[in-house]
């Protein structure tokens, strides 16, 4: 049996390191959501601060509750980044660690195996708080909905 030069282990750590790399990626295409979601909302939130001193009573009332919701929208996209954030730098450092332990051998793998739990945990609170917060906008814009009363909506 031959024993692994230590470029054979070197090219096993980067086969392993492909998946959690993939991981990665997807954390990151997620993260690009929820920014440009959390942008579009403080966008929205600035106009309207802007825009309400020339507001009448209830439009200035509509839009004083359309701030609240705006802002706890911010709040929840906030924690849903941290998260996956967090998921993503746990994610880092198995892939460090699976190249550090090939290089200076310990017994790691309990550590690994917790940041990897640790980070899947993470991310799957970060998607659970960013379909939080698509409900919340969705709800926002069915209360609108009711300036359609007495009119049918069309299907297409």
């Amino acid at each position: 049996m031959m024993v692994p030069t230590p470029v054979d282990a070197i090219a096993h750590n980067i086969q392993l390191a492909v998946a959690p790399v993939f991981l990665l990626s997807g954390i990151g295409a997620i993260l690009n959501v929820l920014t440009a979601r959390l942008g579009r909302v403080v966008d929205r939130a600035r106009k309207i601060e802007a825009d309400i001193a020339n507001y009448e009573a209830t439009a200035r009332e509509r839009a004083l509750d359309l701030l609240v919701v705006l802002d706890r929208r911010m709040v929840v996209v906030q924690y849903a980044v941290a998260m996956c954030t967090l998921a993503a730098l746990f994610v880092c450092v198995v892939v460090a660690l699976l190249f550090v332990g090939d290089l200076f051998p310990f017994r790691g793998s309990a550590v690994v195996a917790t940041l990897f739990v640790g980070a899947m945990v993470l991310l799957s609170g970060g998607l659970v708080l960013f379909l939080i917060e698509v409900s919340i906008a969705t709800k926002s814009v069915r209360v609108q909905g009711e300036l359609l009363v007495g009119r049918r909506r069309r299907r297409k």
